[in-house]
């Protein structure tokens, strides 16, 4: 009676382990330290496997990729740009990712941040860590998530549009806002 005991509980287990369904990775999900199926410990020679499905525009020396100015852009095969990436060591190919411009907006946090999202999208979701007024955008960062939005001066109020010397509240950002651009920045691995 023991070995049939043993023997159920062992069939049982191959059974249920079997059945289990690993959890596929969303490739368009934004969280702390991932994007998609790309992490911020992935390595530049390591882009081909993760975006396989997908087209890498860079300058190939032999195996490295090497860039002007650090970029690697990132293609779906229809040809709609997805992601630009900036490696943290230009013409390193063990180098990892440093920023990632977020363009395509399938690729969105888990409340639905996108790069076609608006102010209120930020402000209600997270906590926003501060924000700097540049000489045309209000730069808003977000910490959680790694992220920094730009929002174009041209939809603030006229006061803060042709000066950096005030500092800009969250609350003077109008919840219509559109963001300009959505960065990744994985300075601290």
């Amino acid at each position: 009676m023991t070995h049939r005991f043993i023997y159920s509980i062992i069939i049982f287990s191959i059974i249920a382990i079997s059945c289990q369904k690993e959890e596929k990775q969303n490739p368009f999900e934004i969280t702390f330290n991932r994007i998609g199926n790309l992490t911020n410990e992935i390595q530049v020679n390591q882009l081909d496997s993760i975006f396989a499905n997908d087209s890498i525009a860079k300058k190939t020396i032999g195996n490295q990729y090497v860039s002007e100015s650090n970029e690697i852009e990132i293609y779906d095969k229809k040809g709609a740009r997805l992601l630009v990436l900036e490696a943290k060591k230009q013409s390193d190919p063990t180098s990892t990712i440093q920023n990632i411009q977020v363009i395509d907006s399938r690729y969105a946090t888990p409340s639905g941040l996108s790069s076609r999202s608006v102010f209120k999208d930020i402000k209600d979701h997270y906590k926003i860590s501060k924000i700097n007024n540049t000489l045309s955008t209000a730069v808003i960062f977000v910490d959680s998530i790694q992220a920094y939005f730009t929002i174009d001066k041209t939809q603030l109020p006229r006061e803060f549009q042709y000066t950096t010397d005030i500092k800009i509240e969250a609350t003077k950002i109008p919840d219509s806002a559109k963001i300009k651009h959505f960065w990744i920045s994985w300075n601290e691995n």
